[in-house]
């Protein structure tokens, strides 16, 4: 093949173009294959698109898979000239080869071209109805392809019918086709399409045994979603299914994990379940195999960590399967340590502690520090144990490994929190190693404990003094340790060290720079000055006993994570909706969608009848009511109702958000733009500003030491991204004298030229006045003073433009927020008319869909905002056509949300 490789010469396109028109096939097919080599290495050769669709009336299957291919290529650049090789694709579609049937149908669905997806519907139509289950199988996966095209006319024309028809099917091969097909359909569908039930239950079961492996995998994935009608039911499905865990293929063995796992939940019998879980063990233990690459055991440890926080006694007794080997790459000790950790017990801890022992030994410091903090997850996990793992803790010490020493004492400290009043003679040992405490989590464990059992430390304030000499140099972390150890030991010994606290309050309160000491600082001395038996009270108190949470997932999010066992989702354990834009955004609207039917049943409920057509629903419920399109659809129930937006700005939902909105919209900071002394006496101050729909240049005009009075000004701006030029030139209403001042309002509008991208907010301006002098400046255009009140996109236009967008043209970013107060936000961006098109509740978060218009050219910015609770910033994916656009709207959403 690498013959066809070779450099391009001066009129090979001619030679090519002579090739193509050859009688010879076998010519022709060389010279395709020299077209298809310089188009894989990025050459342009759509120039020959003409010479090779003449080539496609050949009975030879290699030259027409040879232009097939090129013409997927280039439908998309040259639509014209594709539809030249539609009746070609039809004639080919009726083909009595059943390789150049499906060959063709399976083309006609990969050209992404609006204009030719209506001839393709007829072959298709012919294709899921043929004889060869090859053809049939082909073309049910074209059927998928077609609905991201055109999903409405995949319905009318009733592909997804005979898609579900094709269930029944007699070849195994052609079911599981049908399988994938319906799946990937219903994941990108705002209605659920296709739901297993009892009827094709069986089928699929039956295609399971005879299906090749991939197809197993569609299979298996499909009946993990199926809901058992009883425990009976449930067994029957994993006694199917049990078979497929001896696969070969890792895939087809996780998915069938995934499935019993699921189905335990729905069986009664614990013998039942007993044997399932002991079935479930082995096939976990192969996937971690020898033979296997690093990144399948990695794959596979993301899956088992899961399955053993749902089900730990699977591979309760398998603890040697997950011991370190020399030669494993660090990702997989990692994991390997995190299961050893889930998976300790009574039993099995004195197998675990000589292993981590040893690990602590290893040159590979990261691994070294988690294997230190292995030990102490497992004493504060299993009581029984803790003083064999704090023993293990000071041999590791004793190496005086700086490192691991520092480990130790974090771990210690923990222990310490969990079992206080326990293993305080330990202590001494740990205060011989201050000397090698360089980390700043170190020191401020070591501080703690000193402070924490200052009574059983003769010389505690001495320890505490050598860390308050260098307080200033610290981190924040140990100024804040410092200060409560100071405190703590004040409380206990306030006779010889008060010198010490008060020291230390001055230090914090006067002396930082650090607000979260200085306030720590003041409410210490506050508690000691006015009551120091509540000082004790509040700063001695009993502290609550931790427990080890560091390496478990909540619940329900495990559950969910369970159904996606085989997925990317189980290897980062996270939903797909929180890294698949596409997933997000179909979960999104499918929510939405239910939560519409129950909006219009409660209407209806209420005898109330829907509006018609073409007219704003009113809202139910009074102002704050749900209903209709004033809380958006229903996509967020308990949030307040945002108005619909109109020409004028929207009415917020709170008082501090009509705070926000007022603020933002009828003041403005003008800063000084032209001073005096560029200016000949004449200053200028100037902000953009925009109200009731209407941009404006604000300006204060100021003759600070001209003796010439200033009586007409003149005012022009330079070609810029969004063509905003003066409406009109302001009027000074009297002549400035020495010392005068006068504010302007310059309506400004759309009207001038424009420069293309890149975007910049930077108006070069000019003013000229009665002097006859001509004055430069630039002046900075805020975003969010650029975005037009008609920004708001409908729902459906809002999917399919976000659909429409490339994912790698998406601009993600963090952007600071002062409050996570949800009324606040949209408030604060409703008034930058950055309006809210859905809402969704997801783990917790807050994720919001905006869009705003730009003036001038009017582009459409798709924005997706995700809001954590107490969280000091906010995730922002934003999209548009323009892309060039997108770096200016985030920073325009982080001075607005900041």
């Amino acid at each position: 093949m690498s013959k066809y490789f070779t450099t391009t010469k001066k009129g090979e396109i001619h030679d090519l173009k002579e090739e193509l028109s050859s009688p010879r096939e076998d010519k022709k097919t060389e010279a395709v294959k020299k077209i298809i080599a310089a188009m894989t290495e990025g050459k342009d050769v759509s120039v020959l698109f003409t010479d090779v669709v003449n080539c496609m009336q050949t009975h030879n299957i290699e030259l027409k898979k040879l232009v097939y291919l090129y013409v997927m290529n280039y439908a998309k650049s040259k639509p014209d000239l594709a539809i030249l090789a539609v009746n070609t694709f039809q004639k080919d579609a009726s083909d009595p080869n059943p390789l150049i049937r499906a060959l063709a149908v399976r083309t006609l669905g990969c050209i992404r071209v609006d204009r030719i997806v209506e001839y393709l519907t007829q072959p298709l139509a012919m294709c899921l109805k043929d004889q060869d289950p090859y053809v049939r199988k082909t073309a049910a996966v074209c059927v998928a392809k077609l609905f991201d095209i055109n999903p409405e006319l995949v319905v009318s024309q009733g592909f997804l019918d005979q898609l579900k028809d094709l269930l029944a099917d007699a070849n195994p091969m052609v079911v599981a086709n049908a399988v994938a097909a319906l799946n990937e359909i219903n994941e990108v569908s705002k209605t659920e399409v296709f739901k297993i039930d009892s009827g094709n239950l069986l089928k699929l079961l039956a295609a399971l045994n005879e299906c090749t492996e991939w197809g197993q995998v569609f299979i298996l994935d499909s009946l993990a979603k199926y809901v058992p009608r009883d425990a009976r039911e449930a067994e029957m499905i994993c006694e199917r299914v049990t078979p497929r865990l001896n696969h070969s293929n890792s895939a087809v063995v996780l998915s069938a994990v995934k499935v019993v796992l699921l189905f335990l939940d729905y069986i009664t019998t614990s013998d039942t379940s007993f044997s399932l879980c002991r079935k479930l063990g082995p096939p976990l233990i192969t996937l971690l195999s020898n033979g296997k690459e690093p990144e399948i055991h990695y794959v596979a440890l993301r899956n088992i960590n899961l399955i053993v926080q749902k089900r730990p006694e699977i591979l309760q007794n398998e603890i040697k399967v997950f011991v370190c080997k020399y030669n494993d790459p660090i990702y997989v000790k990692m994991e390997k340590l995190e299961i050893m950790i889930m998976l300790a017990n009574e039993r099995n801890i004195d197998q675990l502690l000589p292993e981590f022992k040893e690990y602590a030994n290893m040159v590979d410091v990261e691994f070294v520090r988690k294997s230190v903090r292995a030990i102490g997850r497992c004493a504060i996990k299993l009581e029984a144990v803790a003083e064999r793992c704090i023993q293990v803790l000071l041999e590791l010490i004793q190496t005086k490994v700086n490192y691991v020493v520092q480990e130790a004492v974090i771990v210690i400290k923990d222990i310490f929190r969990k079992y206080p009043n326990r293993y305080e003679a330990i202590i001494a040992t740990l205060c011989e190693n201050l000397d090698s405490l360089d980390e700043p989590e170190a020191k401020a464990s070591m501080i703690w404990i000193v402070g924490e059992y200052a009574e059983r430390i003769e010389n505690a304030d001495v320890l505490l003094e050598s860390f308050l000499e260098n307080f200033a140099d610290e981190s924040a972390q140990v100024q804040l340790q410092l200060l409560t150890a100071a405190v703590k030991l004040f409380l206990r010994r306030p006779k010889t060290t008060q010198e010490m606290v008060q020291r230390v309050l001055n230090m914090a309160t006067q002396e930082s720079e650090n607000p979260d000491l200085r306030d720590r600082g003041f409410i210490y001395w506050r508690l000691l000055s006015s009551n120091p038996e509540a000082a004790k009270g509040v700063v001695l108190a009993d502290k609550p006993l931790i427990k080890d949470t560091s390496s478990t997932i909540e619940p329900a999010l495990l559950n969910d994570l369970v159904k996606y066992l085989a997925t990317l989702a189980s290897v980062y354990h996270k939903p797909p909706e929180s890294f698949v834009s596409k997933a997000r955004q179909t979960k999104a609207f499918k929510i939405q969608e239910e939560e519409e039917e129950e909006d219009q049943y409660d209407v209806q409920q209420e005898g109330q009848s829907p509006a018609p057509a073409g007219t704003s629903p009113a809202p139910v419920g009074g102002a704050g009511g749900r209903g209709g399109l004033i809380d958006l659809l229903g996509m967020d129930a308990g949030a307040a109702a945002p108005a619909v937006p109109t020409a004028t700005p929207a009415a917020p939902a709170n008082m501090e958000a009509q705070f926000f909105t007022q603020s933002t919209q009828q003041t403005a900071q003008k800063d000084i733009v032209l001073p005096a002394e560029n200016g000949a006496g004449m200053e200028l101050r100037g902000a953009f500003m925009r109200r009731q729909g209407q941009l404006f240049l604000d300006m204060t005009v100021s003759n600070r030491a001209s003796q010439v009075p200033i009586s007409q000004v003149a005012v022009q701006f330079n070609k810029n991204s969004f063509g905003v030029a003066p409406a009109q030139q302001p009027i000074l209403q009297a002549p400035l004298y020495a010392n005068q001042t006068a504010d302007l309002q310059l309506p400004c509008a759309c009207a001038g030229p424009s420069t293309p991208a890149p975007y910049s907010t930077t108006i070069q301006v000019a003013v000229k006045n009665n002097s006859g002098q001509i004055y430069y400046f630039a002046m900075n255009l805020p975003l969010q003073c650029a975005l037009v009140e008609q920004g708001m996109v409908d729902q459906s236009s809002y999917l399919q433009a976000w659909r429409a967008i490339p994912d790698n043209t998406e601009l993600v970013r963090e952007v600071p927020v002062g409050s996570c107060d949800l009324g606040v936000l949209t408030g604060k961006l409703r008034a930058a008319n950055m309006f809210e098109v859905a809402r969704l509740k997801m783990n917790n978060n807050d994720i919001l869909y905006m869009s705003c218009r730009t003036i001038g050219a009017g582009h459409v910015v798709l924005m997706e905002v995700t809001v954590r609770p107490g969280a000091t910033s906010c995730t922002v994916a934003l999209r548009s056509t323009e892309v060039a656009i997108l770096p200016l709207v985030g920073a325009a959403l982080a001075t607005v949300l900041k």
